[in-house]
């Protein structure tokens, strides 16, 4: 048994039982992948995949439970190559963020310009992506830090922590005829055209739900994964913006007026994650803590380094 076999186990599952998708990830041939499988069953001397011919359709149940020993092993294995680092390099390395544009964009410059004023020596790396594939990335290892929606909550491997709350709002070109409705209703939008998020991003299944519970069609003429792009579509008078209340600035969106939507659309919580049981460098706590004040290093530590309500080895580093 080795480290290859267990890493094929874990993406063939992250990868639907795809071996073309699994050796791409792994950097290896898909006869090799198979090859390697062949090997494992024989040397454990039961079958880990449900195949149909030569496709994989799952795990077996000896499967699963090598399943969630690989993911234990592997994360050890990633723990012992961090561990260096972290007594070695306490204020130097380099911090990954996997965030979504609108996170990247309007909540994080603040904490960011605050965490480079005490880690000068720690280089960021912001990677760009959907809570989905936020998510991909910190399991995968390719970030340190994922920032996103209810995603993070939901997944067991991932320690979440509660970074803010917040609403959608509306936003209209100034002068508007929705600025003169007090309050503006879900009817009254419905006979706009919309410009929102696209699905999966930023809270759209809330607006969607609402609409849907209030027997009302919403006509979305266009939608974008980016705060942004959604303003300048709006100032070109294609339609009635709805947006994260976070991604408007006065100072700067002149051209445009927001309108209060907290009484229409449920609120939002944006999620910190981290992998748990993996050892971080320092300052990889003190991000998080940066993001939430609220939080303290220890707890942010014992959530993650814990199975249950009992902690899995104390890393106090």
């Amino acid at each position: 048994m080795n480290f290859q076999q267990l890493k094929i186990i874990r993406e063939s599952a992250r990868c639907n039982y795809n071996l073309t998708e699994v050796s791409n990830m792994l950097f290896t041939s898909q006869s090799g992948v198979s090859r390697h499988i062949r090997e494992l069953e024989d040397e454990l001397g039961v079958e880990i995949f449900i195949r149909r011919g030569k496709r994989l359709l799952g795990l077996t149940e000896p499967g699963k439970e090598l399943l969630a020993v690989a993911e234990r092993i592997l994360n050890e294995a990633q723990n012992i190559r961090r561990l260096a680092d972290v007594f070695s390099k306490e204020d130097a390395g380099v911090l990954t963020i996997a965030t979504t544009h609108t996170q990247a964009r309007y909540s994080l410059p603040k904490v960011i310009k605050a965490f480079r004023a005490i880690y000068p020596g720690v280089r960021l790396e912001l990677h760009q992506g959907s809570p989905q594939e936020v998510l991909a990335m910190l399991l995968s290892g390719q970030a340190d830090v994922a920032i996103a929606s209810e995603k993070l909550m939901n997944d067991p491997a991932v320690a979440a922590f509660p970074y803010y709350r917040w609403h959608h709002a509306i936003v209209v070109p100034q002068g508007h005829p929705l600025t003169l409705q007090h309050p503006v209703t879900l009817q009254h939008l419905s006979e706009q055209p919309l410009i929102t998020y696209r699905q999966g991003i930023t809270g759209r299944s809330r607006l969607d739900e609402a609409f849907s519970r209030a027997a009302l069609s919403a006509d979305i003429v266009l939608s974008a994964q980016d705060s942004d792009v959604i303003k300048t579509y709006v100032e070109l008078g294609l339609g009635v913006g709805i947006l994260a209340d976070k991604a408007f600035e006065a100072a700067r969106d002149t051209g445009l007026q927001l309108i209060n939507a907290e009484h229409l659309f449920e609120g939002n919580t944006v999620w910190l994650g981290l992998k748990k049981a993996q050892l971080q460098r320092n300052y990889v706590w003190r991000f998080i803590e940066l993001c939430n004040p609220g939080l303290s290093v220890n707890e942010i530590k014992e959530k993650v380094f814990a199975v249950g309500d009992e902690p899995v080895i104390d890393y106090q580093i």
